[in-house]
């Protein structure tokens, strides 16, 4: 019967493979030859496994900014990227519906790039550091196998630059779009003296910003060395540096939104909202091969993350209570980390079998402070210390899969992980009013996950899996205590989902592919904001929840000019129990119903995607089609923002010369000029849910690719 109605869940939807090489390079791919990183298998393919995978190739860039990480991540079932057209809080990223209710950066879904981790030990993370320009990938996973990669994994997202390879062309991009946007990038690709690979992409983008007070600068670096060392041995090298200074236009209340969506609240302007953000990291991967079947992977890294951020929170608040840590958060971050991995590919009864057993210790070392926003009648300026904390957060984690065909049309993966994550806070502010808040907690977890894949012919995959994932509560949830008394709320338990998931993939002839999935994630002792208050959000567990749905992908072409591809994803996601929260100032013991059914706030329960590509000689056009429905944007569902449909349009042109290419494209995004949502900051204290979506814009920009072997 399941096989039944997935079969017929077919005809819905999807992402693949583009029919020709030098289609516009945003397309999801999902070929056989696609070996996905972070199912951590090296000799099966994304077919083969039994998980719903994803492969976005990023190689010659989109026809777009290339300014956010949001551009390339359409397409995708279960994903949902929206672009806050606001620097200051980073891409808004959900998968299943887990990480829907992060108000800044991505939390729920565990992220990398180039394999070093952009989660932190808590879950929290961001994707702003990523270069599109010296991209080559990205590699999504969604259900049950996520949870091998830890806390905070409802989903994995894993980013790569490309590899350097001789004669490898050099390329220069320049777009300019409305707002006064403007990017421009440059990415050194090659194989250099003593046959080392590099890969040295640096980017700017420079906007006044589509709403008021959200102008932007974002300047990335990002160095990518590989060395073959000969006899199976590798070593690769990343360095990246970001530097970021934005403007925060803050969201808006439905009606402020309606009148003009364009507009920036009034306290954005009186504080000046806004945020830098400074890092650096360094990362090495070496890769041995000892003898023919097995092979060993160090992976360490380290890196610095600075963020001083200027809220809009009155100073009423601050003198009325010692215990307020005031309206400028200033945090230093410094992390490190070591992976280290071996693998063995063999055989057991004479069926094939993959081993891998790992470890991975992770370090975040904090150092917190808060000052007020004002000094004297002046707001909007560091004023005085309100916080000071020394925090650590430390994983230890240890994991093993294998992966077995023990019959021939049969495979089984199965795997687990065991975490250890310990919080512990040294506070260095402390007053006769305000007590020492320094204290300690550990969370440990083991996440089992299995699944089972039938192969009734070459070109079709069956497959079933289920595991046990969780969530801890990052640091920023940890931070304040619902009942609004001193110190960390330690009381917190991490949030643990049982994951279910059964689907199909089918490849046909060259172009064509389908798959679909159901899947169900059933979570106990959910995160949910507890109360609001003087600018600040306290959690507490709230119980049960449930997110599950259908997902389709489908991909085919339309003659030798054209390829259409669909994705579509149902979505059903609710609190399960009954639980209180606070509502009104002041408010510190929960006393309002969140009713048992009432869906959870963020999550769309309808998407869809629809891309036409086209491609004849030197000219490629495409029209592409997203359609989101409505989410709520509180725990009580009393509130919300409506479904919407845009479409966008985008071609380009390729001109061959004696030295390389130059490629001129154009996007018209949103044609029709429709008012919408983009994102929603989910539990805003002031009622100001709403970050609307850019109108029409049209980006126009050329493309060279110097081909020094000619």
């Amino acid at each position: 019967m399941l096989a039944t109605c997935l079969a017929c869940a077919l005809a819905q939807a999807s992402s693949v493979a583009p029919l020709d090489p030098d289609v516009p390079a945003t397309d999801v791919r999902t070929l056989d030859r696609v070996v996905v990183e972070g199912t951590r298998l090296r000799g099966v393919s994304a077919f083969d496994t039994p998980a719903s995978t994803a492969t976005i190739d990023l190689r010659d860039g989109a026809e777009g900014t290339g300014a956010d990480v949001s551009e390339v991540l359409r397409g995708v079932p279960g994903l949902l990227a929206r672009n806050r057209q606001n620097l200051a809080q980073d891409t808004q990223l959900s998968i299943r519906g887990f990480g829907s209710r992060a108000t800044f950066g991505v939390r729920g879904v565990r992220l990398y790039v180039d394999g070093i981790p952009a989660s932190m030990p808590d879950g929290q993370g961001q994707l702003s550091h990523f270069s599109l320009a010296g991209g080559d990938r990205i590699d999504v996973i969604r259900g049950p196998f996520s949870a091998l990669h830890g806390n905070s994994s409802g989903g994995v997202v894993e980013m790569f630059s490309e590899d350097g390879q001789a004669g490898d062309p050099w390329r220069v991009r320049a777009s300019v779009g409305r707002n006064d946007s403007h990017t421009l990038a440059a990415q050194l690709l090659g194989e250099g003296a003593g046959g080392i690979g590099y890969n040295f992409a640096l980017s700017r983008y420079d906007t006044d910003g589509w709403r008021d007070h959200s102008a932007a600068r974002r300047d990335i670096a990002n160095l990518k060395l590989h060395k073959d060392l000969g006899e199976r041995r590798r070593l690769d090298v990343v360095a990246n540096w970001i530097d970021v200074d934005a403007q925060d236009p803050l969201g808006l209340t439905a009606e402020q939104a309606r009148e003009n969506p364009r507009q920036a609240v009034g306290v954005a302007h009186q504080y000046d909202t806004r945020k830098t953000i400074r890092q650096q990291q360094l990362g090495a991967t070496y890769e041995h091969g000892l003898g023919d079947a097995q092979t060993v992977r160090v992976r360490a890294y380290g890196g610095d993350r600075n963020v001083v951020q200027f809220l809009p929170i009155p100073p009423a608040p601050q003198n009325n209570s010692a215990l307020h840590a005031g309206g400028v958060i200033d945090l230093d971050n410094r992390y490190d980390g070591i992976d280290a991995r071996w693998t063995w590919e063999g055989a057991l009864a004479g069926a094939p079998l993959e081993v891998t057993v790992g470890a991975n210790l992770d370090r975040q070392r904090q150092h917190r402070r808060g000052f007020e926003n004002f000094v004297g009648d002046q707001v909007g300026v560091r004023g005085g210390l309100r916080r000071d904390e020394r925090n650590t957060l430390e994983n230890a984690d240890g994991y093993a899969q294998t992966w077995w065909r023990f019959a021939p049309q049969w495979s089984l993966l199965a795997g687990v992980r065991h975490s250890e994550v310990q919080f512990e806070s040294d506070d260095r502010y402390v007053t006769g009013a305000n007590p020492d808040d320094s204290g300690r907690v550990r969370y440990r977890q083991t996440a089992p996950v299995a699944g089972l894949v039938f192969a009734p012919a070459d070109a079709l995959r069956f497959y079933v899996s289920a595991g046990r994932g969780f969530e801890t509560p990052t640091f920023n949830e940890l931070s304040y205590r619902a009942d609004g008394g001193a110190g960390l709320a330690f009381g917190l338990q991490p949030a643990v989902s049982d994951n279910l998931e059964a689907g199909v993939k089918w490849r046909g002839a060259p172009g064509w592919s389908a798959e679909a999935a159901l899947f169900r994630a059933d979570t106990d002792n959910e995160l949910a904001v507890a109360r609001n208050a003087g600018g600040r959000s306290s959690f507490r567990n709230v119980g049960q929840a449930r997110r599950q749905g259908a997902e389709a992908a489908f991909a085919m072409p339309l003659g030798e000019a054209f390829d259409l591809q669909l994705a579509w994803t149902w979505l059903d996601a609710t609190f399960r129990s009954d639980y209180l929260i606070c509502q009104g100032a002041g408010c510190t013991v929960p006393n309002t119903l969140v009713p048992a059914g009432t869906r959870i706030p963020g999550v769309a329960e309808q998407q869809l995607y629809a891309r036409l590509n086209w491609r004849h000689g030197p000219w490629s056009a495409a029209i592409e089609g997203e359609a989101l429905g409505d989410v709520t944007v509180n725990d009580l569902g009393s509130e919300g923002a409506s479904g919407y449909g845009l479409l966008h349009l985008s071609g380009g042109r390729d001109w061959r010369t004696a030295t390389g290419t130059l490629r001129a494209f154009a996007r018209l995004d949103n044609v029709f000029d429709r008012q919408h949502i983009g994102s929603v900051i989910v539990n805003e204290g002031n009622g100001r849910f709403y970050e609307p979506g850019v109108g029409r814009q049209l980006t126009v920009g050329l493309q060279w690719n110097w081909d020094r072997m000619r």
